[in-house]
C-alpha cells in the first residue's frame, strides 16, 4: 500500500491489522512528558549510540544500547505506528540494564529518518491518520523479512552482542507480526519472541503471521490489549493452537482492563501496572531462552 492510497483504504489496512476504526480515535501519544519506568535492580552500566545499518532498500537509522561490559544477548526491537522515538529508546535503555544488546530501529526509514511522527500525533487528525497509515501501509511482509535479515546481520557483527547466546525480538502494535517473520527467517538464531498488542497476528490471508509458527524454534509471549481481544476474540485461541501442534512455549494472555497501545510509556493510554506485569513476563521469557 503506497501514500497516494484514500484514507478508508488506510484504515482497511489497518482493520486487517487488527485494530478497530473505534481503537484508532483511541490511538494517541500522551500530551506530557514520558512517564518514568521503574528503575532496575543492580542495573548494569550501559552504552547507547545512535547508529545507521545498511539495507537492500536503503540506511536505517537505529537505536542501540548495550552493556559497557562484556557480550550480551540481543533482543531486536520493532516499534509501532509512532515509531522510533524517546520512550523506545527509554524502553531500550531499561532492557540494557537488565543484561541484553539492545537494537530498536526506525521501521520507516524507506520514506523518513525518525522522528517520523508529530511530538503529540492524534488518529483522530485526518492529516495525521493519513501520514501514519501511509508509513505503515508502504511496508510488507517481503520488507519485513528483508529487514530482519539486515539487522540480525547486523547485530551479529557486533562485539556487544553474544553470538553464542540465542536472540530475543519484541515488537508493538504493527511490529508485531515482524517479530514472528524474523522468528521464521531465522530459527535457528532466534530463542525469544514478545508481542505486545500485536495487530494482523491472525489474518485469513495466506501470508497470515500465524501460519509461519511450523517455520519457528522460539518461545513466544503474546500479552494482548483487551479491547483487541473484543475485536478478535478467536485469534488467541488460533495463536495457542499454532503454537501447541509445532510444540513450542507459548504464553497468550489477554491483559485485563488495557486497550491497544497501552504499553509504551508515552501512551495516552498507557497501563502503568499491566506494562510492568507484561514487561515482567518478557524478561522472564528471556531469562529462560537467550541462553
Amino acid at each position: 500500500m503506497c501514500d497516494n492510497h484514500s484514507l478508508d483504504d488506510m484504515v482497511e489496512y489497518g482493520l486487517r491489522a487488527g485494530v478497530s476504526r473505534r481503537q484508532f480515535g483511541a490511538l494517541t501519544l500522551g500530551t506530557g512528558l514520558i512517564s518514568m519506568l521503574p528503575p532496575v535492580a543492580n542495573a548494569a552500566e550501559v552504552t547507547e549510540a545512535e547508529v545507521d545499518i545498511k539495507t537492500p532498500d536503503g540506511t536505517c537509522d537505529a537505536h542501540f544500547v548495550h552493556p559497557a561490559k562484556g557480550a550480551a544477548p540481543a533482543v531486536l526491537v520493532w516499534p509501532d505506528i509512532f515509531g522510533l522515538r524517546p520512550a523506545f529508546r527509554q524502553m531500550g535503555k531499561r532492557l540494557a540494564e537488565s543484561g541484553y544488546a539492545v537494537l530498536t530501529i526506525n521501521p520507516f526509514y524507506r520514506k523518513q529518518h525518525a522522528p517520523t511522527a508529530p511530538e503529540h500525533p492524534d488518529f483522530n487528525d485526518p492529516a495525521t491518520r493519513t501520514a501514519l497509515f501511509g508509513l505503515m501501509g508502504a511496508l510488507t511482509p517481503e520488507t519485513a523479512v528483508t529487514d530482519a535479515k539486515a539487522f540480525v546481520g547486523w547485530l551479529d557483527t557486533q562485539k556487544a552482542v553474544d553470538k553464542h547466546k540465542k536472540m530475543g525480538t519484541t515488537g508493538y502494535c504493527m511490529g508485531g507480526p515482524f517479530t514472528m517473520r524474523t522468528a521464521a527467517t531465522f530459527p535457528d538464531r532466534i530463542g525469544a519472541g514478545a508481542s505486545f498488542h500485536g495487530g494482523g497476528l491472525v489474518t485469513d490471508k495466506p501470508d497470515s503471521p500465524h501460519l509461519l509458527v511450523p517455520k519457528m524454534k522460539a518461545r513466544y509471549l503474546f500479552a494482548i490489549a483487551e479491547n483487541d481481544d473484543q475485536t478478535q476474540p478467536d485469534a488467541k485461541t488460533k495463536l495457542k493452537e499454532a503454537f501447541a501442534q509445532a510444540h513450542l512455549d507459548a504464553v497468550v494472555e489477554v491483559y485485563a482492563g488495557t486497550k491497544h497501545g497501552w504499553c509504551p510509556p508515552d501512551a495516552a493510554v498507557y497501563n502503568h501496572d499491566m506494562a510492568e506485569k507484561a514487561w515482567s513476563a518478557m524478561l522472564d521469557l528471556f531469562k529462560k531462552s537467550l541462553v
